[in-house]
């Protein structure tokens, strides 16, 4: 029975790309399928990004029969298998935003995915880089992996596509980082014009209502998806903060009392490591910010 992956669903449909090997056939067109009855009746439901068995029918069309176990599962959006999480965010035009950066930080440590932190149009930076490069060690310092590209110049592409290679990722941001550029840079001859794949965290003019899997060669796939589009905290616990800023873990297991919020309690190590520098002033605040937004939407829910 082949094996194959779901790039696309929609109304009913299942599009599997075949696997060769382990591997995807890129060159072979999609089989359109449909699920069989039994995994409705056994609640399951099939997501782009799955393995699957199918068997094909005989007007060229195919039936999942199988589901193969799952490495990861989002649930907005909703695509199985996605081991990276590549947030955008630009040098300039917008200009750097550490708050917003931080809160898709949290959101996906909360998630369990990797991480790689990408900052675009080095080409506009007016300080020889001097910001980018504080950013780039101030992150990596932390422990996220960063890279610095420009789609004017091409710097950092071939790096960004040896990083994809082989893995489904999932592209977030801020709005206007170039995502579309990029990804024409990765995948010469995509064809994707500006502003087609919207980052405007589900405001605006994304049309994109369905996910789908962006072969990008290599063996790697792109979610065209809003990505985390609503990052409003609801799926998250005040308590389960702390543990997405990674580098208070080590301070925090040493704090006085079981539970420290680390925004007022005697005794905590936290606060003590933002007070000697350990760690930064920026993290912390947004850390601050993230807890009172969490704390004032649970009085008003």
């Amino acid at each position: 029975m082949p094996e194959g992956i779901i790039i696309k669903a929609l109304s009913g449909y299942y599009y599997v790309k075949p696997l060769r090997d382990g591997l995807i056939a890129a060159e072979e067109e999609a089989v359109q399928c449909r699920g069989r009855g039994i995994l409705k009746k056994k609640g399951i439901a099939p997501l782009v990004g799955d393995r699957i068995k199918y068997v094909l029918t005989e007007n060229g069309e195919g039936m999942v029969d199988e589901l193969l176990p799952r490495e990861s599962e989002l649930i907005r959006p909703q695509v199985a298998n996605v081991k990276l999480a590549v947030l955008l965010f630009s040098v300039r035009e917008p200009d750097m935003n550490l708050n917003l950066l931080d809160k898709f930080l949290v959101h996906i440590e909360h998630s369990g995915l990797e991480t790689l932190i990408v900052l675009t149009k080095q080409d506009l930076a007016e300080d020889d880089g001097e910001a980018t490069n504080q950013v780039k060690e101030l992150y990596e310092h932390i422990g996220y992996e960063v890279m610095v590209t420009s789609s004017l110049t091409g710097s950092g592409s071939q790096e960004l596509r040896e990083r994809l290679a082989g893995i489904i990722s999932v592209f977030s941001g801020q709005s206007g980082v170039g995502k579309s550029t990029l990804l024409n840079r990765l995948v010469p001859g995509l064809g994707l014009e500006t502003g087609e794949i919207s980052l405007r965290l589900g405001r605006g003019r994304h049309t994109t209502r369905h996910v789908e899997l962006m072969d990008i060669g290599g063996g790697g796939f792109v979610a065209d998806t809003p990505g985390f589009s609503q990052l409003d905290f609801l799926e998250l616990g005040v308590e389960e903060l702390s543990a997405c800023f990674r580098e208070f873990s080590s301070y925090a297991e040493n704090c006085k009392f079981r539970g420290c919020s680390h925004i007022h309690e005697p005794g905590c190590h936290v606060i003590e490591a933002v007070n000697s520098g350990a760690i930064a002033d920026s993290r912390y605040e947004h850390y601050k910010l993230f807890y009172n937004e969490m704390k004032d939407k649970k009085r008003r829910y």
